[in-house]
């Protein structure tokens, strides 16, 4: 809803993109919150691999925090690499823990999503 309200409200567009920008950031930091829950509850981790997915949960929220201070040039390409690359951790993630069948096509789904989304809210700035 925001993408498009940035591209065809002008008199707002500002506005709508940096409330995607936000929620994309929230979003984000969000979806690093299923590598603490597995590190957590997966007995069968060595303490290596707990605090990789541990040190690796906060991440997205580390490069989402920024985004959010950014103009829109840079906080857009900031946040999709945040998305592609949480959904290839997850894809390391989904080798070791045993996610469910749907998980992984969704993710790439909604990443691909957001990351449109965050694109096209671009050039309703310029």
């Amino acid at each position: 809803m925001l993408a498009p309200a940035s591209l065809l409200d002008h008199h707002h567009g500002a506005v709508w993109g940096d409330a995607l920008y936000a929620y994309g950031a929230i979003i984000l930091s969000f979806i690093g919150a299923l590598h603490w829950g597995l590190a957590m509850s997966l007995p069968d981790l060595s303490d290596r691999q707990r605090s990789a997915w541990f040190a690796w949960s906060v991440v997205p929220a580390l490069i989402a925090w920024p985004a959010v201070l950014f103009s829109p040039p840079l906080a857009a390409p900031l946040l999709v690499l945040g998305f592609i690359a949480h959904y290839l951790q997850d894809r390391r993630l989904a080798r070791q823990a045993r996610l469910p069948d749907w998980y992984l096509p969704l993710r790439l789904r909604l990443s691909c999503i957001a990351c449109i989304c965050l694109v096209a809210s671009v050039f309703a700035c310029v």
